[in-house]
């Protein structure tokens, strides 16, 4: 293996937990859950924790005999991005768990 090939392995070896600590603190940074499989990338919104309104717990109950949860603008407000990867086979469905 030549010098320039082995620092650019070395380098690249080095470049990538730098950049997958970095897009871990983006997405820490701002509220964002990101779910990857192989049909699809997924990022979506959470709660703020330190919202006045919620206090990061997405929202609260309304009252009366059956409750319903209303959700806090903090995070509904907010649009994910959903990007298929690739297509889904007949049948595909979500996990039953």
């Amino acid at each position: 293996m030549t010098a320039r090939r082995l620092r650019a392995v070395l380098l690249l070896a080095a470049a990538v937990p730098l950049t997958a600590a970095v897009a871990a603190a983006a997405l820490r940074a701002a509220h964002l859950k990101l779910a990857v499989d192989r049909y699809r990338l997924e990022l979506t919104a959470q709660p703020r924790p330190d919202c006045p309104d919620c206090h990061g717990d997405g929202g609260w109950w309304t009252g009366g005999p059956d409750p319903d949860m209303e959700a806090c603008g903090c995070w509904t407000d907010r649009r994910g991005l959903h990007l298929p990867l690739l297509p889904r086979p007949a049948g595909w469905d979500e996990p039953p768990f």
